[in-house]
């Protein structure tokens, strides 16, 4: 779920650009002013790479609540960006 929201994430946020949006996050702010467009790799190693750590220690009770904490949080941040794109 997180990858498919992390994609999700990098889509809508190079539509809501090419709107004239801007990049609340100021350290993928950063990145896209180093990578331009190749923001996405960037950002999905990091999401990937640390979903890996996470599923690897799955079995702790504070790790499974990390899990479902990232996903309800990325799933706002999409709600809020379809939002936006729906108000273009």
């Amino acid at each position: 779920m997180i990858i498919g929201l992390n994609i999700l994430d990098v889509l809508f946020t190079m539509i809501i650009l090419d709107h004239k949006g801007w990049e609340f996050n100021p350290v993928v702010k950063s990145v896209m002013t180093i990578y331009g467009d190749g923001f996405w790799i960037w950002k999905f190693a990091i999401v990937s790479f640390s979903l890996v750590l996470l599923c690897l220690h799955s079995k702790f009770k504070p790790v499974k609540q990390i899990i479902i904490g990232l996903s309800s949080i990325y799933l706002l941040t999409i709600l809020y960006q379809m939002f936006i794109l729906l108000h273009l």
